[in-house]
């Protein structure tokens, strides 16, 4: 039987006094794939954020459960070190620590052991020869001069290298050639096994064509409209979400009208 690895339940995300999430539930096992896919607005980067507690979102109700420990009152580098990776759409920018003592420094973090030095720069080599990237950025500054592939390529080197439990990819497909969408999909590939679970928050389906995806969730308006497998994907890239604004709409009335009569 599959082993529950995250548990959202009637979550209610704000940012300033706009509630963006609203009453949010989502289950995910170990060894699964999930995407969350939706219109711009509809509050998927808010979700990734209210999972790793970006201080700039306000959880005011519901629960969130990793590996069945409840974790509302955990703080980022908390959650970090639970087993949570959360790569951003903007990656950022670190100038005098060089990538490969950011990940070195970033392991020890976590784990609360000094990595083997020699093992350690040896498991970066071969992991930076599978994502295509050049030798030399190990040396260089996180990010700095980066193109925007070599950011996203360097955010799947830090999942590899930090193995998280659940890692969450906001967007990481986002402006990137079709060569390095393959590499990032290969590097997710690499990562994902029966132990963990990856959420994928994307706009296309690219990323997604060498993946075995176990379920496809639609995000409109702060809930979940629908879930279904894998082929959901497709079917929103030929259809858009016009049907499912028109579910959330008729659920919002329903709402509303169950609350007027309550």
């Amino acid at each position: 039987m599959s082993e529950n690895l995250l548990k959202i339940t009637n979550l209610h995300v704000k940012a300033g006094n706009k509630e963006i999430l609203k009453g949010l539930n989502l289950s995910m096992n170990k060894g699964e794939i999930h995407v969350i896919m939706g219109p711009n607005g509809a509050g998927k980067s808010t979700l990734a954020n209210a999972i790793f507690n970006n201080p700039i979102y306000t959880r005011t109700e519901g629960d969130i459960e990793l590996d069945g420990e409840n974790i509302n009152d955990l703080k980022t580098d908390e959650r970090a070190r639970k087993g949570i990776f959360m790569s951003f759409q903007s990656p950022e920018e670190i100038p005098g620590i060089s990538v490969t003592n950011f990940l070195k420094s970033a392991k020890t973090a976590i784990t609360g052991e000094p990595v083997k030095i020699f093992a350690f720069k040896k498991e970066i080599e071969n992991n930076m020869k599978e994502l295509n990237m050049k030798e030399e950025y190990a040396s260089r500054d996180l990010n700095v001069g980066f193109s925007g592939g070599e950011k996203k390529k360097d955010e799947i080197l830090q999942m590899l290298t930090l193995n998280p439990k659940l890692a969450i990819l906001d967007e990481t497909d986002s402006g990137l050639d079709v060569d390095a969408i393959r590499t990032v999909s290969k590097g997710i590939k690499m990562f994902h096994n029966d132990q963990n679970g990856v959420l994928i928050i994307t706009h296309g389906t690219k990323i997604l064509e060498n993946l075995h995806v176990d379920y496809v969730h639609v995000l409109v308006d702060g809930k979940i409209i629908k879930t279904s497998t894998g082929d959901l994907a497709k079917t929103i890239e030929q259809e858009g979400y016009e049907k499912y604004k028109n579910m959330a709409q008729h659920v919002d009335d329903a709402e509303k009208e169950e609350s007027a009569n309550v």
